[in-house]
């Protein structure tokens, strides 16, 4: 049990990082491409409580298992489209900033596969995940209690 603060118990302080989540969700990119881009930038900065949440929402929206299974070898598996290749590299790049920033090269395959308001749009929701990471990261939030919400038929 961590001697952190729990981010649960204040819950209202949560409330604008809450809306523009919600916001980040309704910008009109199709949804498994999204979770891919949520479950892989929570890999990369080791969030135990995203990727258990990520990953529970990639399955109840249809993910395969073995797709979520791979996604940190998505390079070497060929079960990706070429815009979820560069939507992925796109998010390792965005995520692992470095002093170099992101590379022409990652930018021109991101711009192949999106327009400027969806690749504007991906890059926010990057920005969004990566922020949840370190909430989570730096409080311990506990995984595994999450349940994704019941899908519409």
């Amino acid at each position: 049990m961590s001697k952190r603060l729990s981010i649960m118990k204040h819950f209202p302080n949560l409330k604008p990082l809450l809306d523009f989540s919600a916001a980040m969700h309704q910008l009109g990119l199709e949804r498994p491409l999204v979770e891919l881009v949520l479950m892989r930038v929570s890999q990369i900065n080791g969030c135990a409580y995203c990727m258990d949440m990520h990953s529970k929402d990639a399955r109840a929206a249809g993910e395969t298992e073995q797709r979520l299974y791979v996604l940190a070898g998505w390079r070497e598996a060929s079960f990706y489209s070429e815009r979820e290749r560069a939507a992925l590299d796109w998010a390792e790049a965005v995520t692992r900033l470095g002093e170099h920033g992101v590379s022409d090269d990652v930018y021109d395959r991101a711009r192949a596969a999106f327009s400027e308001e969806e690749l504007l749009n991906l890059t926010l929701v990057i920005g969004m995940i990566n922020t949840w990471n370190r909430v989570n990261v730096a409080f311990q939030t506990p995984a595994g209690s999450y349940q994704p919400a019941k899908q519409a038929a």
